[in-house]
Order: C-alpha cells, then sequence, then structure tokens
C-alpha cells in the first residue's frame, strides 16, 4: 500500500477535506470479502494516478464517527473528495477501468473553467 494512506477520525479533515488534491477515501473493514477484493483494484489505481488524486482507506470499525458523518450504509463504498466536499460516491466493487474512467472524468470536471453566461 505505498500509494495509499491510512485515515483516521482524527486525521480525516487534515489529510481528505483539507487535501490540495482530490482524495479517494476507501471504507472498508478487514472482515469484509468485497473490501479485500477492492483492494488490488486501489493499489493499481493508486499506482496509475500518483500525484494527480491521493488514495486513502479508512477502516470502518475503527473509526465510526467518520462513517457515520458520510452515512457509510454498505462497505466497500468509495468516496471521491475534492476542495473538502463529496464529489463522487461508488458503493461495491468497479474494475479498475471503469474505477480509472470515473476518476478521470471527475478530474476534467474540476479542472474545466466554471462556466459562465454572457448577458
Amino acid at each position: 500500500m505505498k500509494n495509499i494512506i491510512e485515515v483516521t477520525d482524527a486525521n480525516f479533515e487534515a489529510e481528505v477535506l483539507k487535501s490540495d488534491l482530490p482524495v479517494l477515501v476507501d471504507f472498508w473493514a478487514p472482515w469484509c470479502g468485497p473490501c479485500r477484493m477492492m483492494a488490488p483494484i486501489l493499489e493499481a489505481a493508486a499506482e496509475t494516478m500518483a500525484g494527480r488524486v491521493k488514495f486513502a482507506k479508512l477502516n470502518t470499525d475503527e473509526n465510526g464517527k467518520t462513517a457515520q458523518d458520510f452515512s457509510i450504509m454498505a462497505i466497500p463504498t468509495l468516496i471521491l473528495f475534492a476542495k473538502g466536499a463529496e464529489k463522487d460516491r461508488i458503493v461495491g466493487i468497479l474494475p479498475q477501468p471503469q474505477l480509472e474512467a470515473r476518476l478521470e472524468a471527475e478530474l476534467a470536471s474540476l479542472a474545466a473553467p466554471p462556466s459562465s453566461t454572457v448577458n
């Protein structure tokens, strides 16, 4: 997990909400089979997208407050945060190409200038 950080209730705000980079947080638990299946997909995506998206894991068993704050009802749940706000949410397993495509689309929308209307 060299490209994925562990976040907790204590450091979530500093590592995720105040991050300069968009952050994809994997809400997971050690007993969750689908979460374990998602781990290598996240590791591969984190390597591919290093420097553009920060990847983080939050153990919901140990960090219930943050999981509750973001209404995590099922795991794995992946939430993409940018500038402190939720931009995308994925519940369940997603193949790496689809995950990266969703992230690329969000990155493109974040980089696009705000649309303005000319009167």
